[in-house]
Parts: structure tokens; sequence; C-alpha cells
């Protein structure tokens, strides 16, 4: 029991005690008093809890002092006795009393004025803490130790870590070298422990950035379009808990695909994308240049929207019990629901343990009982995934709209851990339904154990995106401002294939997209699978490339290889860029050709579009937090102004908050 305890029993003691154990307490303090200097004699009181108190205090204070220690061995023998009894006996007889406080004391039989005690009372936490405290010796020896603690600053960093940590994959050395990094960043302070980085259980897949390449060698980019966005949240949600994100969970394409872009558009549907390039200098090497492709999806409209067949595929596991995860997910889930046509179907199908239909298809006219369904989820049990899955197809499969939209949405903390949970079992499930026109979108929430590679893994071949929401304004943007573009898809199928003149380039260096490379015989194959557009949908890919006859060259000339072409009358294009894509529902893709002249070279990075310069300071910005090397000298100051005085018009403030974001990786970097 500590002193709080014995305070808050004062305050509701009854009576002085009858005069026998007055005068045996009264013993007590003298032998105390004898043994100690007057001046630690606490004051006298008629309240026998309240002296008790201050009993306790005095032999605290009259431990710290070995001059008196066997005075206070001496009182603390004669006092402990009367303490247990006076303690049980006033406390037992208080309206209101909470039995667990004493609970220890009496160890399974009745508690009586001779009751022994067998079993301690445990300290509490907090007495816990200052007593290692007290025994450890102090880091400065000249600070005084404070009465009371403050607010721990440090110590709520250390949560943020706790809650923001990863689990690395094979090949990745981040880990150790970040924690000590962090470690060795950290402000020390004699009265609080510093903060130690917890290994968690979040599984993110660590990928090697994009080296340079010699045109020379190989002069073919290939890669499938990347619209998901969830790298980007990841990266906010670290930061803002003052983190600097793990290189692992910078997917520097998510993170420049997260904005929207005013980039030209198709006119009509027949022609689904329309791909704009433009060739700036490089902010950060005078002497390279960077090569933006910028690509708009023909925007749907209101009237020609097709119907939706959605199936809402709900974890309400127990990992799932936390504010940022079930009741945000049913916040933004209701979201979505007030943003569908009558006419759209919802189905709700919940996995914890094991699968369950919620709801089975039901028009959206009727949204009360859709509400009223995702009202009544509750969190428990393991998590099923993939019997969940399963069961969510079905519904999907039920009740299928010919020419329309057939989505399972699938809102996760990642965390399969019931039943077929492997990554390759679960994707060939994924892929098999997918032919049968069935697609799926992957919501993550939380963190701690969120599965950040899986989730992946299922989008990417599900022909879905996947969004990581972290708040309600993260939900609205995903699934109400932006709920064409992620629901309604216009291409599918989607490759990106870039060829460069080697009497023009020779070096290359593609940022981002590791994740989604591919050889360059899949461009041609219409079997191999891509990333979608949705209606709307823009995407950004650029490349850092690097003249013939710059300084800024790294690769040397082979002895035994082919010499670089001298010009010819394609001499004074840059590359040439062809794009594959089917539309939905068509088993044929069809190609798109855009030679890059040099035209397409901008007199200088001042002059470029906002939204051109605007991507490419967030670029800079994910290849810094990746370490990337090309970039190490650039300064987030830099970055900040560039974004600064491209940012342009930004009617829901996502570039404003950028802005804030390279600030704090800024501060965090110092």
């Amino acid at each position: 029991m500590i002193d709080k305890d014995l305070k808050r029993l004062a305050r509701n003691a009854p009576p002085p005690l009858e005069d026998a154990k007055r005068q045996a307490l009264d013993a007590a303090l003298q032998a105390f008093d004898k043994a100690g200097p007057e001046k630690k004699r606490p004051a006298q009181g008629s309240a026998p809890v309240g002296r008790l108190s201050r009993i306790v205090t005095s032999i605290r204070s009259g431990l710290m002092n070995q001059r008196y220690m066997a005075g206070t061995a001496l009182a603390t023998l004669m006092i402990l006795p009367a303490a247990a009894y006076m303690t049980w006996q006033i406390a037992r007889d208080q309206p209101g009393f909470e039995p667990e406080l004493l609970a220890p004391l009496e160890t399974g039989r009745s508690a009586g004025p001779d009751m022994a005690m067998e079993t301690p009372l445990p300290p509490a936490p907090q007495q816990e803490e200052m007593e290692r405290a007290d025994a450890a010796p102090p880091p400065m020896a000249a600070a005084p130790r404070p009465a009371q603690r403050a607010l721990n600053p440090v110590g709520a960093l250390q949560q943020g870590m706790q809650r923001n940590s990863i689990t690395l994959q094979p090949g990745s050395e981040y880990g150790q070298a970040n924690a000590q990094r962090h470690q060795d960043g950290m402000v020390r302070s004699p009265d609080y422990p510093v903060p130690q980085i917890e290994v968690g259980r979040d599984r993110v897949e660590a990928v090697a950035s994009h080296g340079v390449k010699s045109v020379l060698e190989e002069p073919v980019s290939t890669f499938s379009a990347d619209v998901d966005t969830s790298s980007y949240a990841m990266v906010r949600r670290a930061l803002k808990q003052g983190v600097v994100p793990a290189p692992e969970t910078v997917r520097v394409e998510e993170l420049i695909n997260y904005f929207p872009y005013d980039y030209p558009g198709p006119d009509t549907a027949s022609m689904p994308f329309r791909a704009t390039v433009t060739v700036t200098p490089t902010p950060w090497n005078a002497n390279t240049k960077l090569l933006h492709i910028g690509v708009k999806g023909y925007e749907i409209t209101p009237s020609e929207r097709p119907a939706a067949n959605l199936v809402f595929l709900l974890d309400v596991s127990g990992s799932m019990n936390e504010a940022d995860k079930l009741p945000l997910l049913k916040s933004a889930f209701r979201l979505l629901v007030n943003t569908l046509d009558p006419d759209d179907t919802v189905s709700i199908v919940t996995y914890a343990g094991e699968a369950g239909t919620v709801l089975e298809p039901t028009p959206v006219s009727d949204k009360r009982t859709i509400l009223d369904a995702m009202d009544t989820l509750r969190p428990g049990g393991s998590t099923a995934g993939a019997a969940g899955l399963s069961e969510a197809y079905r519904l999907a499969e039920k009740g299928f709209k010919e020419g329309g939209v057939n989505r399972v949405m699938l809102a996760t903390d990642g965390d399969f851990n019931v039943g077929q949970s492997d990554d390759q079992s679960l994707t060939a499930l994924i892929e098999d339904k997918r032919e049968s026109g069935v697609f799926l979108s992957v919501f993550g929430f939380g963190q701690g154990n969120y599965n950040d590679q899986l989730m992946q893994a299922i989008a990417q071949n599900g022909n879905g995106i996947a969004a990581y929401i972290d708040t309600l304004a993260e939900a609205e943007k995903t699934l109400v401002q932006e709920a064409s573009a992620s629901l309604f898809p216009i291409a599918s199928d989607v490759k990106f294939q870039i060829e460069f003149n080697p009497a023009v380039v020779a070096e290359y260096r593609q940022i981002g997209f590791e994740t989604r490379a591919l050889n360059r015989e899949d461009f041609n194959n219409d079997l191999v699978d891509a990333g979608e557009i949705g209606s709307g949908h823009t995407v950004t890919a650029i490349y850092e490339i690097t003249p013939v006859g710059s300084p800024a060259i790294l690769t040397s000339d082979l002895r035994y290889g082919e010499e670089r072409p001298a010009t010819t009358e394609l001499g004074d294009e840059l590359a040439f860029l062809k794009i594959r894509a089917k539309t939905p529902g068509e088993a044929e893709s069809q190609l798109t050709e855009i030679p890059v002249m040099p035209e397409a070279e901008a007199e200088s990075f001042a002059s470029a579009a906002d939204d051109v310069r605007f991507s490419i300071a967030v670029a800079a910005f994910g290849q810094k937090l990746r370490n990337t090397g090309q970039v190490a000298a650039f300064g987030y100051d830099e970055i900040e102004r560039i974004a600064r005085e491209s940012r342009g018009d930004d009617p829901f403030g996502y570039r404003s908050e950028f802005l804030q974001l390279v600030r704090l990786a800024e501060g965090l970097d110092r």
C-alpha cells in the first residue's frame, strides 16, 4: 500500500479508536522519535490513519540516512503489525470500500486482529518504477531528483516508436542501425530512461532502390502502373508521432501518386488515358535531367457510371479492438455508403475465428438496413482471413452485375493467423477470382501488427488499390473524394515501357516502382497481370537521366562491348514511350506510342508546370527518407521551397500538409 492509499483511507477514517489501540500507536511513535533527529518528528494529529501516514513518510526518510538505520529498523518492527491491523480494521467498515486493495492480505481466509501477512501487498506500478529509479545510480550526480515527476515527453515519444515499430524482412539491415541511430540521437535526461525502439510485428517488404543503368547495356525499362497510396499515409503517421519512418515503408511512387494532378486528360472514353512527358533539369544534380511522365485517366460522368456490387469484408477480430481500427473502419465505410447510388448493392461479411455473413446483398436504397448492420459489429476472436475471403467472393458472385463493377473491399489490420494465411495461397485464390470479374481492394487500419506486405500482394493480384486509413480525413479522401477512381476502372493491366536512345542518353535511374518492375518480355504478353487506372486517376513516373558527355556518368564503356551509335535520323529523340492497357472486360490490350522529342524539355526547372515541380519535390522527399545517395546533399529546406513555390491550387490542403511533413522530417533528421 502506498501513501496515496493511506491518505485516501485517512479522509474516510472513523472516530479515534479505543484507548488501547491509540496507546500502542503512541508507543511506536515515541520509539521512532528517540531513534531519529528531532527535526524529522512528524506533527501530532488526532486521526490515527493520518498519523500513520506521517510515520511511514518518516520511515522512508530515515531509511535514506545510515546514521539512524538501527533506530529506524526498531521503529519499523514495532509499527508494521499495528499498521496492518489498523488498515484492515478501518477499511473493512467503510462504505464504498474497494476489497481488492486489501485482498492480498486475506490470503484465502478471514482476516482478524491476529492475522499474519502471509502474502505481502504487491507495490503499485508507479511505486515499482520509483523504487527501481531510487536503487539505480543517478546518471548525473549533481542533478537533484524532483519531488514529483512531470509529463515525460521522451516517454511519449517512446510510445510512438513502439506503436510505429516494424518487422523487417530478410536482407534488411535497417533494424539494428536505425535503433542505434535513434538511441544515439535521443536527448538524455537525468530523470527519465533513454527510449528504446521496439521491433514490432508489422510486416513490410524490404526492396532495394533502383540503381543507375547503362543505356548501352539495358536500354529498356518496363513497369506496371501503380496508384496505391498506403505508403504515404504510413509515412505521415510515423512523422506525426515523432519517428523517422523506416526506409522499407517508403515507396516513393506511392508518395508521388498520393496527390491529385491536373494533367491534360482524354476527351472521350474511346481514349482511356492521355500521357504527357516533360524533361527538366534535376534540382539535386546540375549534370542530369529528369524525364517526367504524367498520365491522366478518362473521368466518367455520373450518367456513365456503371452499377456497383460491393462486398464489405470487415475484420472484427480481437486485434481490431482499438480506436484507430474497428471504430474508424465503421465510420469510414459509412462515408462510402453515402456516396453510392440507390441501385448499387452492398453485402457485409465479417471474420473473427470464422467467417460470417452479416448482410446479404442489399440495395443502397435500403441504406438504414446497411448502416444498422454495421453498427452491430463488435471485435473478438482470432483472424480467419482466408475463410472471410471465400465467403465474400461467394456473395459477390451471388449479387454479380453484368457490365457493372463487382468488387470485394477488404478492411483489416492485415493479421491473418487462422487457416490459409500464407501469401502464396491467398494470392492464388484472388487471382482465380479475378478472372471471373470480381476484383479486390484493400484498406489497412492500425499499426503494431499490420501486414503491409500481404496487403500489397493481394491488392496487386486482385486488380485493386491498396490504401492505408489512419484518420477519418484519410477515409474521406480515399472513399469519398476519390470514390470513382477507387471503384470504377477505365483501364486494366496498364504497363509502361520506355526505351532510351543511347546516342543521347548514357544512363538512367527510375525513381520508385521497385515492387512494380516487369520483365521486358512481359510488356507484350497480355496474360501478365498489371495495375489498373480508375476514373480520373493520375499516374506519375519519373526517371533521372544522364546525357551523353555529362560529367555525372558513373559507368565506364565496355572494352569488348558495342560502341555508342552515332547520331541518326532518330538521334534527336531522348526516348520512346509505349503504354499498353486493356478496356475493362477485354482480353487484348491496346498500344499507345509516344516519342520523347527535344520539344518536351523545359527551358528551366522553374518554367515547368506546377504539378511537375511539386511531384518532383515529393520524389526528392521520398528518396531522402529512403536514404538514396543521389539526394544525400539535397536539403529538406530545398524540398520545402520547391513544394511551396509549386503548391498551386490546393482545395483540400494535401499539399500544405506535405510541407508540414517535410519540416517534421527535417527536425527529426537534425
